[in-house]
């Protein structure tokens, strides 16, 4: 599963010279060329030189570079500074790091940006190489953006993240049930029956209860079984895996369904589709309108799409 971004990684790129480099793989930064690479080195293992003493401006971001605490929120957080983004092993062997130019990519906190897997790194590193020169817009890196929330705010404030998705989660999106009393929901009511039941069914064979449906807005108490069986799996998750489950809890208003995609039993368009299900039966019924529904269906694919694209690359060997 990959992105379109991910995917244009395994394109050829045209550089200066007319030399073409794979990004992401044995790209080099600087205009040295391959000069500026160890001889004999595999194609995994990058060697970056630093500009000439002539050329270079001390400063204590000379090797590396931090984004703005805006980036997590900011539309726009200046022009283009660099010419390449390429990936390499991080400094102790332990993971994977994105470098822009001969600088190493930080963290708005100005950690080191180290990514447990080289697909995810690479993905990342597509994002930056495909933002325009007169400006880095933050909103169209959304792996980026994850990899910041799981390797800075998730180790910070786990418990919080937990308790926020347990406190939702006895009224969760697929407990709710339409009443079947009246013709504006039978409709509803019956898609959600043949959609949405086989996920119910699912949560009583992974986690040994079976859900309570309820009708009423104020939602209803699950077992108290389910509730502690749930919360077992969040313990259990990596700071990835979970930073990934709670973005597309937040889209979804759901825990269950990222749940069922966390142990691969729902696809992102079939998790989409139950996601959508009222909504698109109105929108069926009453016509869509321009500017909002599909505005809202855009974006719901890129949260969710853009959350599981990470998932699976954390997992990438």
């Amino acid at each position: 599963m990959a992105t379109v971004a991910a995917r244009r990684l395994l394109q050829p790129r045209w550089v200066a010279g007319g030399r073409c480099r794979l990004l992401g793989t044995a790209a080099e930064a600087s205009p040295g060329g391959d000069s500026a690479r160890g001889g004999g080195g595999s194609d995994d293992a990058i060697y970056v030189k630093k500009p000439s003493a002539a050329t270079a401006v001390t400063t204590r971001d000379e090797t590396s570079v931090a984004m703005p605490t805006s980036f997590m929120t900011g539309s726009v957080v200046g022009k283009r500074f660099y010419r390449d983004a390429t990936v390499r092993r991080a400094d102790d062997g332990n993971g994977w790091t994105v470098m822009l130019d001969y600088r190493t990519l930080k963290s708005p906190a100005k950690r080191p940006l180290k990514l447990p897997s080289r697909a995810l790194a690479m993905a990342i590193a597509a994002e930056w190489e495909y933002q325009e020169s007169d400006g880095i817009r933050p909103f169209t890196m959304p792996l980026m953006k994850l990899a910041c929330t799981a390797l800075e705010r998730v180790p910070l404030t786990r418990r919080k993240v937990i308790d926020n998705l347990m406190k939702k989660f006895h009224q969760d999106l697929v407990f709710c049930r339409s009443p079947a009393d009246s013709e504006l929901t039978i409709g509803v009511h019956q898609k959600q029956k043949e959609k949405i039941d086989p996920i119910l069914e699912w949560v009583d064979t992974e986690f040994g209860f079976k859900p309570v449906v309820y009708t009423t807005f104020f939602g209803g108490k699950q077992d108290e079984g389910l509730a502690k069986a749930v919360e077992t799996v969040l313990k259990k998750a990596t700071d990835c895996e979970l930073a990934s489950i709670d973005a597309m809890a937040a889209a979804a208003h759901s825990l269950v369904i990222p749940l069922a995609i966390f142990r691969e039993r729902l696809g992102i368009e079939e998790a989409i589709e139950l996601i959508r299900l009222e909504e698109d039966h109105q929108v069926d019924r009453w016509g869509l309108v321009e500017g909002g529904h599909d505005v809202d269906i855009a974006d719901l694919k890129v949260q969710m799409s853009s959350a599981v694209v990470f998932l699976e690359l954390t997992r990438v060997l």
